[in-house]
């Protein structure tokens, strides 16, 4: 039956007190007109009442322009106070002979569900749309009150709340809402409107509403907030199997039930990418994830490979280089499914409830990396191709933070390489110093940075030691830290003092930072550097430091502090000099160089790591490489943010029975004398074996500086893992080698001692020069 519903209320007098906007539509009589008139004379016959007092059924009802026409009525009593009838309540329908209005075929033919309630929540009439989204036809809703239908309004949660609101409010009420409903199989979106129906005196007569189904562009909104949230979420660390791990929880399990990320084996390598793939494919399982307990991860494990044929999805995407969708019930999902299935041990299937699979190829600045899958099992849609299009956009963004991570990992990889390649290895053993040291890449994601250490062996069987930091991580600044650690060692072998070399260093990385950049921004390169050097005959420590952290002292008392001096400026700002402390260290002393990682952080006080690391020194270890360990363990962080450098040196000396000096006077007669004295000094040492070398060694030393040299003039023999023979004087002129003419008198002295000696040089001191020689001697 079509209905027009009409309402109207007559009192026990049979005069019209209530007529709504429907019976002005059926009648032509607006509400000004009928309310207050007898009801009789909008009757064309006189109606009969039932003995109930109630009545149903066909009643004539005169048109306003005159006409007679037909309505199915139904009115029942409305009770006073006193409990005794006080009038009626009718509520009308055109049958379904009569033509319905355009407004009628607007209700029934809308593609959004429609209903009208009256203000007890009554249904009074709905369209084709709603009655197939409740899953019933209209006479069954009709006059039952919406409480009463819950079961069969299970996608309406919270539906009759607002119905009462707009019934007790008037206000109109616009919500969203996703839930099921009887006659469809998944859960979907709704769009509703509910506003007031009021009657000519203006009071709320019942509700009506409108339900769009929005499922569409609730799931794009969904799709475009997971695209937002993989923004932020994917690609936190520069791990490639973290950043994979991110992506299965994104999309598990809003997108899928279960997700794998496989990878080529070359991108979790340093190998370059081989050509695209074509038959089957090897994948890595790098991630995976499912939504369910109780469903199986996958047919492979973590870390594990699998090769996919041809024909299956993760092939066909990689290959066709866009996203694959199989659904159930097609070939090539069930020989999909049988195959994966046959080769995955008991306990590692997919159950059956499998119905739809989408595979994404996994692609960054034109290259394949590997494949996401995604799985539905307990999620009833099956992939459509607005799920393919979403997909393809997170792997885009996906693969590209899995190839940055990638990159990294390469870019630290060559970088470390490079560094261990530049940093010293085995570092003998000095009669100076003893020595251990760690260094610690960064594990952050800046990378490895440009620390470096090394530890130098200097004339007189004294020792450099140097630690250094380039800021910055990378390539460039491994590549400057080589740089540097190679001029330092340069210029340590001219054996200048410790300012002196900082001061030829920093006018080196000022070219340098000139020649890289082309400007003239010196400070870019941001490297500090601290070289000491210790003399274990005098057991004195000369340091200088250009925007370096104070070593640590560490005496044998047990007493640590950093040693008091002025730091320079960094190298390459240049403008400022460097200035060198000298202090006397008791023997067995530890000196303690590092870089500013280990004590240097944004979430640290810089003084109060500085006292750890004192303490740490001071706590008892076997040995130093024990001690070294013992300190990082103490003073790091668990993640460090920089890369460390540690170079610990305990101090020996070279008594008296080790070191023999003679002041000579500048006349060439005493020359033989001299020569005899050290003679038997090597006698007394038990080196008679070294005698001979050493005689022409002393006498030509000796006779140059009296012929050349000034007062005062000094001879000394020091007994270490070679005899080294030194003479000073006071002229700062240095002396040459070179190769003398056939019919030269002289000329060929220095180049017989640098011949019979293993090396022989000359430093400059800070009242004139002292030339060198070492002897190899067989060891004992």
């Amino acid at each position: 039956m079509e209905h027009v519903v009409a309402a109207a209320v007559i009192d026990a007098q049979g005069i019209v007190t209530g007529w709504s906007e429907g019976a002005r539509v059926l009648t032509g009589h607006p509400a000004e007109e009928a309310v207050g008139r007898r009801a009789t004379g909008l009757l064309a016959e006189p109606l009969s009442r039932r003995a109930d007092g109630e009545w149903t059924g066909p009643v004539v009802v005169r048109h306003r322009d005159g006409h007679p026409m037909t309505l199915t009525v139904t009115a029942c009593p409305v009770l006073g106070p006193d409990g005794r009838p006080a009038g009626y309540a009718l509520s009308a329908g055109l049958p379904a002979s009569f033509e319905p209005t355009l407004a009628g075929r607007a209700f029934q033919q809308a593609s959004m569900s429609m209903s009208v309630f009256d203000t007890q929540q009554r249904y009074l009439r709905l369209n084709e749309v709603a009655c197939k989204v409740m899953g019933v036809s209209e006479d069954v809703l009709l006059g039952r009150r919406f409480p009463d239908t819950v079961e069969e309004a299970a996608h309406s949660r919270g539906f009759d709340w607002h119905l009462r609101q707009v019934a007790q409010t008037g206000r109109p009420i616009r919500y969203e809402s996703f839930t099921g409903a009887p006659s469809l199989n998944r859960e979907h979106a709704w769009t509703t409107e509910m506003w007031p129906v009021r009657d000519a005196s203006g009071e709320v007569a019942g509700v009506a509403l409108a339900a769009f189904d929005s499922t569409e562009q609730y799931l794009a909104r969904q799709r475009l907030v997971l695209l937002n949230e993989a923004a932020a979420s994917i690609g936190t660390t520069l791990d490639v199997v973290r950043t994979a791990e991110e992506v299965v929880e994104l999309l598990v399990p809003r997108f899928a039930d279960f997700v794998s990320v496989d990878l080529l084996d070359w991108v979790l390598g340093a190998d370059e990418p081989p050509p695209g793939p074509g038959g089957e494919v090897v994948l890595r399982r790098v991630a995976h994830g499912s939504a369910h307990e109780g469903t199986p991860e996958a047919a492979v494990r973590l870390g594990e490979t699998d090769v996919h044929p041809p024909f299956s999805p993760p092939a066909r995407a990689l290959r066709e280089r866009r996203a694959v969708r199989i659904q159930a019930g097609e070939p090539e999902f069930m020989r999909w499914l049988a195959e994966r299935n046959a080769r995955a041990p008991d306990g590692r299937r997919f159950r059956s409830g499998v119905h739809s699979v989408l595979s994404v190829p996994l692609r960054a600045r034109g290259t394949t990396l590997g494949v996401l899958v995604g799985v539905r099992i307990a999620h009833p849609d099956a992939y459509e191709a607005d799920d393919a299009v979403f997909a393809e956009e997170l792997a885009s963004r996906a693969a590209v933070c899995i190839d940055n991570a990638r990159r990294f990992a390469r870019e630290r990889t060559t970088a470390l390489a490079l560094q261990n390649s530049l940093l010293p290895r085995g570092l003998s053993g000095q009669a100076a110093v003893e020595v251990a040291h760690r260094y610690l890449p960064s594990g952050s994601t800046a990378g490895v940075g440009g620390d470096w250490f090394d530890v130098i062996p200097l004339s007189g069987s004294r020792v450099a030691l140097v630690v250094g930091d380039v800021v910055g991580h990378g390539i460039p600044s491994s590549a400057t830290m080589g740089r540097l650690c190679m001029a330092v060692r340069t210029l340590a072998d001219v054996d200048l003092p410790p300012d002196e070399l900082l001061t030829h260093l920093d006018d080196l990385v000022t070219h340098l930072a000139a020649y890289d950049e082309g400007g003239d921004d010196a400070a870019e390169l941001g490297a500090t550097c601290l070289y000491a050097v210790y003399d274990p005959v005098g057991r004195r420590l000369t340091a200088a430091a250009a925007g370096h952290p104070a070593p640590v002292l560490v005496l044998p008392d047990g007493t640590a502090r950093p040693i008091a001096m002025t730091p320079g400026p960094p190298l390459g700002v240049g403008g400022l000099p460097f200035e060198a402390v000298e202090l006397e260290l008791p023997e067995e002393s530890v000196l303690a160089l590092y870089t500013d990682g280990l004590v240097e952080d944004r979430d640290r006080d810089v003084d109060r790591a500085t006292g750890e690391l004192c303490s740490a020194l001071t706590a008892p270890a076997a040995s130093l490489d024990a001690l070294c360990d013992s300190v990082l363990k103490a003073v790091l962080p668990e993640e460090p943010g920089d890369d460390v450098a540690l170079l610990l040196a305990r101090t020996r000396a070279l008594g008296a029975d080790r070191v023999a000096t003679w002041d000579v006077a500048p006349d060439p007669a005493l020359v033989a004398a001299t020569r005899q004295a050290a003679i038997e000094q090597l006698a007394a040492w038990g080196m008679a074996e070294a005698a001979f070398v050493t005689e022409l060694v002393v006498s030509e030393l000796v006779t140059n500086a009296i012929r050349y040299g000034a007062p005062p003039i000094q001879l000394r023999l020091i007994r270490d893992r070679t005899l080294i023979c030194e003479v000073s004087d006071g002229s700062s002129t240095s002396p040459h080698l070179r190769r003398a003419h056939a019919f030269d008198e002289g000329g060929r002295g220095l180049l017989l001692v640098a011949q019979l000696t293993q090396r022989w040089g000359s430093r400059q001191t800070s009242r004139g020069k002292t030339i060198w020689a070492e002897q190899s001697l067989d060891p004992e």
